[in-house]
């Protein structure tokens, strides 16, 4: 089986028509605010991204970005957290007719 395609634009890298079949999201782990964003926590969200997409039967991911998600912590011992949120548009190959 191929790795899915990921792209953080609107075109796939070999150009193949496509069709979106939804977006689609997923989120990293909690982490303290104050530490730094690791490239690991977008891999790994990036990788729960593509499982998700894979559930809807993509091809590929376009329009990937990343975001933080941020909870002030008063509820949670007064710690500040953050975690990655990646989203996407999941799209099928066009099929020539």
């Amino acid at each position: 089986m191929n790795p899915m395609q990921v792209s953080f634009n609107s075109a796939l890298e070999d150009g193949r028509a496509h069709y979106s079949i939804g977006r689609v999201k997923a989120v990293g782990r909690w982490r303290a605010a104050h530490e730094p964003v690791a490239e690991a926590d977008r891999q790994a969200a990036v990788r729960a991204l593509v499982r998700e997409a894979e559930e809807y039967g993509a091809d590929a991911l376009v329009d990937v970005n990343f975001e933080a998600d941020e909870v002030a912590g008063a509820d949670i011992d007064g710690v500040p957290l953050s975690r990655v949120v990646a989203t996407g548009a999941a799209v099928r190959f066009a099929v020539a007719a």
